[in-house]
């Protein structure tokens, strides 16, 4: 119910607000000097997307903040944009602490996953990891077992943690208390975030092959013995601007439609909660 009762929301909510999709907008924008250069300059493309990196990892929860607090002025009435400034300067610390965690984790199970990986491809060559003579197949069940085990844990922690900038923006909880808030939303509604998860990651899953076979079409340019030449300067191929037009347009869609339902669906699922709250 509380799922079916977003989706119904949120189309109407953009609708009557459309400077919900403007943030997201700006965020896709930058984007694009990277992929119309990745086809031009691949060299530059690459230093312009570490220095875009360093940019998001202080953009992103503020823009998320932002717009969290704009969806939830929006399902209301109106909303604008001196809302999303409030809320991004607000509550940007609290977001961007726990951003941290997560990249941190991310970190950390990214990085056994592909030490384990690593040693799974070398237990492969001839001699392996324990000299046999050919592949060790009890090293690579380990192997598989630790990878898969990195992978379930990241998945977990995102189903659990998921609502933690609804928590802060919404509610007003703190960085820490934010995370076992959210736990306890998902605890008690299991079912309904799991088909919530499911439909947004399969929107994300269309969305990102979308994206991803647009960019196929901005590969870098070769040079005369067939190999990518790094230092190529020359004008955006047309594949590359139409990559870019395709980001732009389908994360701006994406990326407004997913920032209302999330605060729509979080509000509906807490409504209960936050009625008894505030009832004396």
């Amino acid at each position: 119910m509380a799922l079916q009762t977003a989706l119904r929301r949120t189309p109407s909510t953009l609708a009557s607000n459309p400077v919900l999709f403007v943030p997201v907008l700006v965020l896709t924008l930058l984007q694009v000097p990277q992929l119309l250069l990745q086809s031009s300059t691949p060299i530059l493309a690459s230093i312009v997307s570490l220095a875009l990196s360093a940019l998001y990892l202080v953009l992103v929860p503020f823009i998320q903040a932002g717009l969290i607090g704009m969806a939830d002025e929006a399902l209301d009435g109106r909303t604008s944009l001196s809302t999303f400034v409030a809320a991004g300067k607000e509550h940007f610390v609290s977001v961007f602490v726990v951003y941290l965690i997560l990249l941190a984790v991310n970190i950390a199970l990214g990085a056994v996953a592909f030490i384990a990986g690593i040693v799974g491809v070398v237990s492969l060559y001839p001699g392996g990891a324990a000299g046999t003579g050919g592949p060790n197949t009890a090293l690579l069940a380990v192997v598989a077992v630790v990878v898969l085990a990195a992978v379930l844990a990241y998945l977990v922690v995102a189903f659990l943690i998921q609502f933690y900038g609804q928590a802060i923006v919404i509610d007003d909880y703190g960085a820490i208390d934010s995370i076992t808030h959210s736990v306890g939303v998902v605890r008690r509604n299991v079912v309904s975030v799991l088909g919530y998860t499911l439909l947004v990651g399969v929107l994300a899953g269309a969305f990102g092959l979308v994206v991803g076979l647009g960019s196929a079409l901005a590969a870098p340019q070769f040079g005369a013995n067939g190999a990518v030449d790094p230092f190529a300067v020359g004008l955006p191929s047309l594949g590359a601007v139409g990559a870019s037009a395709l980001v732009v347009v389908l994360g701006t869609l994406f990326g407004g439609f997913f920032g209302t339902l999330s605060v729509a669906y979080y509000r509906e699922l807490t409504a209960e909660t936050r009625t008894t709250a505030v009832t004396p």
